[in-house]
Order: C-alpha cells, then structure tokens, then sequence
C-alpha cells in the first residue's frame, strides 16, 4: 500500500517501514523520534487520511459511517475480536471504494499498515493500551469514552501523545459543539456566564436528572453469581479480555452490558461521566487542575466485581467550588427544584432560565471565548491540538474515577491534583494503578 504522508529528501522510507525497523531490533511499544514524526505526522493537503477502527461493534460502526462519510478520509483496516464484526465492518467499506483490510490483533493491525488515525472503540479496558500502542507507533488517536478504565492510565496516555507529537481526541463534543442537553444551547454561552463571575464564586454545580442529566443507572448494574455459557465460535474471547483478569464467559458480561462490571469500566458514570462533567471543567475554567476532596452517599461495602448503585457525590474544589452528582436512583433526592449552577449572586436552570432574569440577557454582551478546534482533520494536518485533548480529557476523567472510588470505598478521600495521587491512602491508589493480567502491561 503507498504511503499517504508525504516525505522529504531528508527521510526516504515510510513510516511502517520504520516501525517495523525497530520491532525487528526487539522493539516492544516503539518510540519514534520527534523529528522523523515531524518529517511524517502532516497528510499532504491533497492526501486523504488513512484511518483504521480497533472495535467495530454498535459504537464502533458509527465511526465506520463517519469515516466512509468524510471525503478527507480513507478505511484502511478495521479490527475486532468478534470475526463475523470485522468481516463485514471492511465488507461495508469495500462497497463504498475503501481497499479495507480485517484484522484480530490491533498490533498486527498497525505494524502491517500505513495509519494517520486509529479509532480506539473498545471496552474501557483496552483503551490505554491501545491508545499508548497507536501514539507509541506514529498514529493520531481519535479515542471513546471515558479515555480510560483507571486513573493512573489516564497519565500513560497523555505522557504518550506528549512523546510522540501525536494529536488525540476524546469522543465527547459538548464543549466544543451541539444543544447541551435541556438548555437549549451550546456549552460556550454557559461558559461565558460562569467566567464573567455574575454568578459569583465559589460556584456549586449540580449534575442530576433533575438538573437535566439522567445517569441511567438501573442499565449499567452488574449481576452476580451468573453461570457460564458457551463461547460464541466467532469470539476471541481471550482477546476480548485482554488486560482484564480472567473470569468465565457470560452473554451479559461480554456484550454491551460490559459497563456494569469494574474490570471493564465503571458503570454508569463512566459511561455518562465524560458526556456531563467534561463541559463542567471547561465552564469552571478547571482544565488544568482537579478536585481536592470526595466523598459518595452509596450503599456500602460494594460488590468487588458488580457494578452497583449509588445515590450521591460531592467533589471539592481548592477553591472552594463544589460539584455534586446524583442518580435519584437511591437515596435521598437532595438537588429536587435546585439549579444547575449556583453562586452568590444568581442561579442557572435547565433552560437557560437564570435567577435575576436579567443575567440571561446579558450573556450576549459578553466577551466570547477563545474557538477550539472541533475538527480532528484539522488537528491531523496542521499539529494543533483538538479541542477535547489528552491534556483537558484526563482531567474530566479523573472526575469519573475520583466518583467511583469513593463510591467502592464508602469514605471521604483526598486528592492531590498535581501528585495526581489520593493523599496518605494506598488503598485508594491502589484502585487508581491497578495491575494487568499478564502478559499485558503499560
């Protein structure tokens, strides 16, 4: 296949060509050099962008469509551990004029083809591995949420993207674009609110179904005690599991349901998580820092494997700005007739209703802030980073496991957010770097 990054007199091979060069000198996650990524990280701007999916299932064909629709792009190959997925997730591509090719292995994957971009659309507990093993490899990472399944991977990601020179995108686009759920608008004017300091600060945000944001809870619940069945003939099912300790092959726990068990993500606020609280970080102005403080109302002890329940959680802020989630699907409903976002001087609803009135009005007349990018071909071609990055990314998923921990831990804990550490609790950080089954390591 040609090579679609164009190279100078400087650099004469391609970039598989190259990899492939180190994998044979032993090379296990090969780290390339800044100058030749510089040499090879910008599609020409008359080359299209040859893209591949790791993960072709529900949320995985919706990248196919997007990737088939985009006339900048090229579906070069496709992986899955699901044989009949793959087949026709590069069957669908070759109907539409894409030389796509299927694949089982990820790595076999992106050492064997000439990749730009590679969709990461897996269960959680993949998404660090091969998000690290797509940087580590020359590729720009187009990534699902939540970015990872723990938080200590979250850091692996970003110290790879930084590395490398490699531009990453986190699958949520609500602070860049799109109706922010029942406020009838984009994020930016809410934003723009909350920075102007109408409101006053500190600022408490309340993230619930009565605020406008259903967790789903009862969808996301592990079961326990489930018997084994039969692995389907076309599943890797080893694969499947990959970093994840082994356990017996169940229908629920292997299919889109996955979310409802700890070894593979964390239920509804990591399926939700990143959707609802990475807007929070954005309007808080909070992208580089993270909250000190947490603490869950949640039935306790919880299950070690199951995804259970939870009722509410506040996070604090160093300075003094608090953020409050809660499911209303157990416990008390505390944020019932409260507003989203409150401060000393006003309030905001659902709605875009404030309390004064008055303060809605005046939004227009703020000053708007700074456009991000919200085109990933631009990031790929001109080495600015995307909007939602793995800088501001990791920070909103921090918030996810920060939630989840004190949710499986039935107590307050503190958070260092520069250490990116829980202070003075090893147990705590032994859920943030959690070990994988061998022979898978970061």
């Amino acid at each position: 296949m040609t090579n679609s990054l164009k190279t100078d007199s400087a650099t004469q091979f391609s970039r598989r060509q190259f990899i492939k060069t180190g994998i044979a000198a032993g090379a296990g996650f090969t780290i390339i050099p800044n100058h030749v990524l510089a040499a090879h990280g910008r599609p020409g701007a008359n080359d299209k962008i040859n893209h591949a999916i790791i993960g072709v299932g529900s949320m995985g064909n919706g990248h196919v469509g997007y990737v088939l629709n985009d006339p900048q792009a090229k579906l070069v190959a496709v992986c899955d551990v699901r044989k009949s997925r793959r087949e026709a997730a590069a069957q669908r591509a070759k109907n539409a004029g894409h030389d796509c090719k299927a694949y089982l292995d990820f790595r076999e994957m992106i050492d064997s083809e000439d990749i730009d971009v590679v969709h990461v659309v897996t269960p959680p507990h993949w998404h660090a591995l091969q998000d690290v093993y797509a940087l580590n490899h020359g590729c720009d990472v187009w990534a699902e949420k939540p970015m990872t399944r723990t938080l200590g991977e979250g850091q692996a990601i970003v110290d790879a993207a930084r590395r490398n020179g490699r531009m990453f995108r986190l699958n949520t686009w609500f602070r860049l674009y799109g109706q922010f759920y029942q406020f009838g608008t984009p994020v930016e004017p809410i934003a723009r609110l909350v920075r102007s300091g109408l409101l006053g600060w500190p600022l408490t945000v309340r993230v619930s179904p009565h605020t406008g944001f259903p967790w789903h809870m009862s969808g996301n619940i592990g079961r326990i005690g489930q018997p084994a069945e039969p692995i389907p003939e076309d599943l890797d099912y080893d694969m499947w599991l990959g970093p994840a300790p082994w356990k017996p092959y169940t229908t629920h726990r292997a299919s889109g349901s996955f979310r409802a068990y700890w070894d593979y993500d964390g239920g509804g606020l990591a399926d939700f998580g990143q959707h609802y609280l990475d807007p929070v970080q954005y309007m808080l102005g909070k992208d580089n820092t993270s909250p000190v403080e947490v603490e869950a109302n949640a039935p306790w002890p919880q299950h070690p494997d199951a995804v259970g329940s939870w009722g509410q959680v506040v996070m604090k802020y160093g300075d003094g700005c608090k953020l409050i989630l809660e499911s209303c699907e157990w416990g008390p409903e505390e944020t019932k007739d409260k507003p989203y976002i409150e401060g000393p001087n006003g309030k905001l609803y659902k709605g875009f209703r404030t309390e004064p009135a008055s303060l809605a009005a005046q939004v227009k007349y703020l000053p708007k802030l700074e456009p991000q990018i919200s085109d990933f071909n631009v990031s790929v071609r001109t080495r600015q980073k995307f909007g939602l990055n793995e800088m501001n990314g990791n920070r909103s998923n921090i918030l996810i496991h920060l939630a989840n921990a004190a949710i499986r831990l039935g107590r307050k804990l503190h958070f260092d957010p520069i250490a990116m550490q829980f202070i003075n609790d090893p147990e705590a950080n032994r859920l943030a770097n959690q070990p994988m089954r061998a022979p898978w390591s970061l």
